[in-house]
């Protein structure tokens, strides 16, 4: 056995590969989508190992062609989520007691894998079925992932080697302990890499989980499971069980040894699951930890010195790259009326260009939406623009769910800055401008500080410093990430860890240690090597002063 005291250092971001024609990532990304798309692909649960089919079942399809099923899975039910529970339960028992050594070494196993034999796979997957195109999934499926699970083995390092101080005589040390329980784990579909770590987060702390994945993201999360067993995540540490959310919730919600919930996706749900903790606060052993990344109106704020070039594209690749359907996406902008006819321009030119198709043709910058739903959601905000006598489409306004769930990169105007499409979050490839008067800067980023409940991310323009400042005090509670001259989307591991609060989430900040820290339960250890052997102390005694 090596003794020594081990550490693992910080990584590098991993590279992000071009796909050029003719290169090696590309024939093999072509030769993955290839494959998945011509199989069906049955999903089972994964409860303590094994595979469970309950034969009720749903379809994956693919969002731009949603005639074509990519796969079939199966749904659990509350019995389902029990055995779930259970397992998770029992492989607690021996998870928890792994050194933390040989969980980093599991989980730097994993990232190796992405990162090697199934980049390819895992970013077909995510462009088939989540309808991201190769730049999109690239920078997700493989890169984040990846990031995540390094970041996370170096963060862990240094978090266990936080420890107190011992005076003479005593030993303290701290223990960083699994939670006491299982965690409950729910992800979007809009990220693969926030499906993972979700999951190897906790996992990695010495947790187990019970893990409901979205359905429309079935195809690349049953992927991340086939990876994790691969790589040596033992049975039951981490149960997959597609299904719907209340009869999941219904048994996890009422069972006492609910740990903590990991969750992203919509405030209201978010708000629902605290609810439910709430009225059972009485059931639990321990408290629950929430940790949740929830919605999020983003805004770029301009002001009159920016750049208007560098704004625009800010814009264009803020709001509409995944078509709007990440919660750190553009979704409002406050344009300066003296540069907003250049702005306005600039705008439409580029739109014009944007080609919308499927995810497979490399010259295609916007992509189908997830599915109908949320179609038909995006249309009805677009619907209600059309019919205000407040609001202007100035560039998109239609839609196409004939074939693939297709909407235009739309920008509206409104005269309102409390109008819905500035309050609201569509989660679609959906910018609204309010044109504010140059002379009133400060009155209207106090204005886009106080128009939304979220708080998640948002950026400023400007090549004047102290417009920067003032911006940065003003918004400061405003995002949790706030960029710089650049767009408010698109954050790095171990770069801008991310998360915001108010009504967008808890602010445990994916990508960096705080996040790790909330799935411990620390536990002091103090070593008396010199007991006393009285109870009396020195000052207790009669003795006088010079006796």
């Amino acid at each position: 056995m090596n003794n020594a005291i081990f550490k693992y250092d910080l990584p590098k971001n991993e590279p992000i590969l071009s796909y050029l024609p003719c290169s090696p990532e590309r024939e093999a990304l072509e030769n993955e989508i290839k494959r998945l798309s011509s199989e069906v692909m049955e999903i089972p649960l994964i409860i303590g190992g094994k595979e469970v089919r309950t034969g009720k079942k749903g379809k994956v399809v693919m969002p731009h062609n949603h005639g074509h099923v990519l796969a079939e899975y199966h749904m659990a039910g509350p019995e389902e989520t029990q055995l779930a529970i259970e397992a998770a339960l029992k492989a607690h028992e021996y998870w928890s007691q792994v050194s933390w050594v040989e969980r980093l070494s599991i989980t730097l196993k994993v990232a190796e894998l992405i990162s090697k034999k199934y980049r390819a796979t895992l970013n077909a997957a995510t462009m088939l079925g989540q309808g991201k195109n190769v730049y999109q999934a690239e920078i997700d499926a493989a890169c984040e992932t990846i990031d995540f699970l390094r970041f996370n083995a170096h963060y862990i390092s240094e978090i266990y080697n936080q420890q107190p101080i011992s005076e003479t005589g005593t030993i303290n040390r701290l223990e960083y302990r699994p939670l006491e329980g299982f965690i409950f784990t729910v992800s979007p579909f809009n990220f693969t890499a926030i499906a993972s770590n979700l999951n190897m987060a906790p996992v990695l702390m010495g947790n187990t989980v019970v893990w409901k994945p979205a359905s429309t993201a079935l195809l690349s999360n049953y992927i991340l499971m086939q990876i994790y067993k691969e790589a040596g995540v033992p049975d039951g540490v981490i149960n997959f069980i597609p299904g719907k959310g209340s009869a999941i919730g219904n048994v996890v919600f009422n069972h006492p040894m609910l740990a903590g919930i990991h969750f992203t996706g919509s405030t209201v749900t978010f708000n629902t699951f605290w609810k439910a903790v709430s009225n059972n606060i009485g059931k639990y052993r321990s408290y629950p930890k929430l940790v949740g990344e929830t919605g999020g109106k983003d805004f770029i704020f301009m002001h009159p010195s920016a750049n208007v070039n560098e704004a625009v594209i800010a814009a264009v690749r803020g709001a509409f790259e995944y078509q709007g359907q990440k919660c750190s996406a553009a979704s409002r902008a406050y344009i300066p009326q003296s540069v907003w006819p250049e702005f306005k321009t600039k705008l439409q030119g580029i739109l014009h260009e944007l080609n919308m198709g499927e995810p497979t043709d490399y010259e295609t910058f916007v992509n189908a939406v997830i599915d109908e739903a949320s179609f038909d959601n995006i249309m009805s905000y677009i619907e209600k623009a059309k019919e205000s006598d407040k609001a202007e489409i100035v560039a998109g306004g239609k839609g196409d769910k004939s074939k693939g769930y297709f909407v235009e990169p739309t920008v509206i105007v409104t005269s309102d800055p409390h109008f819905i499409t500035m309050e609201e979050e569509i989660f679609g490839p959906v910018l609204t401008i309010y044109v504010y008067p140059d002379e009133k800067f400060e009155e209207t980023l106090e204005l886009c500080d106080q128009t939304s409940p979220y708080a998640l991310t948002g950026a400023i323009f400007s090549a004047d410093r102290e417009a920067l400042n003032t911006a940065c005090r003003i918004l400061r509670y405003s995002a949790g990430n706030f960029y710089f001259n650049d767009k408010p989307t698109g954050a790095v591991v171990g770069q801008q860890p991310f998360g915001g609060a108010r009504a967008s989430g808890t602010n445990d900040k994916a990508g960096g240690p705080f996040n790790l820290i909330r799935w411990t339960s620390p536990r002091t250890i103090k070593e008396n090597l010199n007991p006393p052997t009285d109870y009396r102390y020195p000052y207790m005694t009669n003795a006088r002063c010079g006796e």
